[in-house]
């Protein structure tokens, strides 16, 4: 029985890349586009990621222009500043970032449903 070598695995880390030193709200340069169901039919859309030199006002303010919705930029501690729109209008808003020439579109994460 001594003669085997018995090996014991070493601690996986499933999360090990996301604890990397470039990690934070723009890791990977992504920018997710979550909804968020609130009561009901009412739900939440949130834009998280854009690069922090853009004027995240002026980007809200055209976004609820185009898409005739109310919404507000929010300063979350772990995520920086979000972007929340009123309704479903993650294709609207994903349409809008490659058109407007803010984020290319391989660079655009949708989630929800």
């Amino acid at each position: 029985m001594s003669d085997l070598d018995v090996q014991i695995p070493t601690a996986f880390d499933p999360f090990a890349e996301a604890n990397a030193d470039n990690s934070g709200a723009g890791s990977k340069d992504y920018v997710h586009i979550r909804i968020q169901q609130r009561n009901g039919r009412k739900s939440l859309t949130t834009v998280q990621g854009l690069k922090k030199e853009f004027s995240y006002n002026k980007i809200l303010k055209d976004l609820k222009k185009e898409f005739c919705c109310n919404g507000t930029v929010v300063q979350d501690p772990e995520l920086g500043q979000v972007i929340q729109l009123q309704g479903d209008q993650r294709k609207n808003v994903s349409t809008f970032l490659v058109q407007a020439g803010i984020v290319k579109k391989e660079h655009i994460k949708i989630h929800g449903f």
